[in-house]
């Protein structure tokens, strides 16, 4: 009869058995067990040696803390209490509103009839629309042209490098120069003229068809960039700097003002303007509203140029 495996003293299957038992420890005798070493313990605080001021400060950084975390909330409380506030307004509003083509309606009023039976006569703008924007309501436009220099001013504060940047930009002006494209240089020297005179006919001919200083600014300023996109900084520069902008855009938003201003004055006070409507129909003609459509149209175009010269190259 064959033995068993367990029968065989000092073999695996032995010291297994036993060290499943617990009888037997494989490690005993093998490794070195070093008693930890003992750490002296920490003298006792004294507090008077303690700085005052870091306790102070720590104490301080906690409420600045708790202050920072209270106001978080309070912040986004009074941000839903307002919005919320806001939607209920408007909803309210809008559900008092007339009924939409109601006859009795607040907007069918005296003040449109007058626009439209006796635009010509007063403003002397073939455009009933432009005799509306540049003289019945000239303040509204010369406000809109006014937001348009500011947010380009806005746009040259935050956007625009100061010397030493830009000393390094100009070292590396070929990222911002156009290569030498050649179908773009001469298409850009047969558009140019061609959209440059049709921004200014629009905006010559705004009290007489649809356009005006808006339309034919933003056409002459897409003129610009064309030119600056196809030459580079250095030619459009010749003719277009950041003086060039400035005293164009205040220049005609000045003479908006005072033009305007003049206008407001007389006719509040029943006075003679002394300035000609003339024939209506011919070039010269709507008094003022010719020469404001002339500014708007300047500051709009020196606006969309700038815009674009400032998110190209932080700088004219």
């Amino acid at each position: 009869m064959s033995r068993q495996r367990s029968d065989y003293p000092g073999s695996r299957w032995d010291k297994f058995s036993r060290w499943l038992h617990g009888d037997y420890d494989p490690f005993a005798g093998k490794l070195e067990m070093k008693r930890p070493e003992e750490f002296p313990s920490p003298p006792p605080l004294d507090w008077k040696q303690v700085d005052l001021s870091v306790a102070q400060h720590v104490g301080d950084d906690l409420d600045q803390g708790k202050q920072f975390r209270l106001f978080r909330k309070l912040y986004k409380a009074a941000s839903c209490v307002l919005c919320l506030s806001i939607i209920v307004i408007l909803l309210i509003t809008v559900a008092n509103l007339p009924p939409f083509g109601d006859p009795a309606n607040p907007a069918n009023n005296e003040v449109s009839e007058r626009y439209i039976e006796k635009g010509l006569q007063e403003t002397g703008a073939v455009n009933i629309v432009t005799g509306m924007i540049l003289d019945y309501r000239a303040f509204d436009t010369f406000g809109e042209s006014t937001v348009l220099f500011c947010a380009a001013c806005c746009v040259l504060i935050l956007l625009r490098l100061d010397d030493s940047k830009k000393a390094k930009a100009e070292e590396f002006d070929q990222i911002y120069e156009p290569r030498e494209d050649t179908i773009l240089e001469q298409a850009a020297r047969i558009l140019f003229p061609m959209i440059m005179m049709f921004g200014v006919y629009i905006v010559l001919n705004g009290h007489l068809s649809p356009g005006g200083g808006f339309s034919g600014g933003a056409i002459m300023g897409a003129g610009l960039i064309l030119y600056l996109n196809a030459f580079g900084f250095q030619k459009t520069q010749r003719f277009f700097t950041e003086k060039t902008f400035r005293y164009v855009s205040l220049g005609a938003l000045m003479f908006y003002c005072c033009a305007k201003s003049y206008s407001f004055f007389t006719g509040a006070n029943h006075l003679p303007s002394g300035i000609p409507l003339g024939t209506p129909g011919a070039i010269l003609s709507s008094g003022l509203i010719f020469y404001l459509n002339i500014c708007v149209g300047l500051v709009v175009a020196c606006t969309m140029y700038a815009f674009f010269v400032m998110f190209r190259k932080g700088g004219f």
